[in-house]
C-alpha cells in the first residue's frame, strides 16, 4: 500500500495559476521533521515535490496551458497539474531557512499546497569537509 504524508505546506498569496517566476513563498515544515533541514541552507536551489491537491481528472492528451493554439501533446509530455498522480516537482531558489520555515522563490504551487519532499537540486554537490 502506498501512503504519503505531507512534510509541510506552501504559504503564499496565490490562489490561482499565474507566472510564478517572481513569487516568493514559504514552506512550513512539520515540527517533527525540522531536524531533517540540517545544512539545507548550503544549497542555493532545491527541488520541491508537492501534491496538486486541486487538480482535476487528467486527460491523456491536452493543449499546454489550456491554449488550443498550442499543439496537442500527451499529459506526460506536459507540465500540466492535471495528471494520473498529481505530483509536481519544481526547482526553486532557496532564499532562507528560518527554523521550520523555508523561504523560496519560483515555486509554482498555490497557497496551502501539501509538500511531499524536498531535495538539494544538485545532488552531486559536495559536502564541506572538516579540516583537522
Amino acid at each position: 500500500m502506498l501512503k504519503l504524508e505531507p512534510i509541510g505546506f506552501v504559504r503564499n498569496d496565490v490562489e490561482e495559476s499565474t507566472d510564478f517566476s517572481e513569487v516568493v513563498s514559504t514552506i512550513e515544515i512539520r515540527n517533527d521533521l525540522v531536524e531533517g533541514l540540517y545544512r539545507l541552507e548550503e544549497s542555493k536551489e532545491i527541488d520541491v515535490i508537492f501534491w496538486f491537491d486541486r487538480s482535476i481528472p487528467a486527460k491523456m492528451k491536452l493543449h499546454p496551458k489550456g491554449n488550443p493554439d498550442n499543439p496537442l501533446v500527451g499529459v506526460f509530455a506536459s507540465r500540466s497539474p492535471n495528471r494520473p498522480n498529481p505530483i509536481g516537482v519544481t526547482k526553486v531558489k532557496l532564499l532562507e531557512v528560518r527554523g521550520s520555515i523555508l523561504v523560496v522563490k519560483g515555486l509554482d504551487a498555490l497557497n496551502g499546497t501539501p509538500v511531499l519532499d524536498i531535495k538539494p537540486a544538485d545532488h552531486r554537490r559536495p559536502h564541506r569537509q572538516t579540516v583537522k
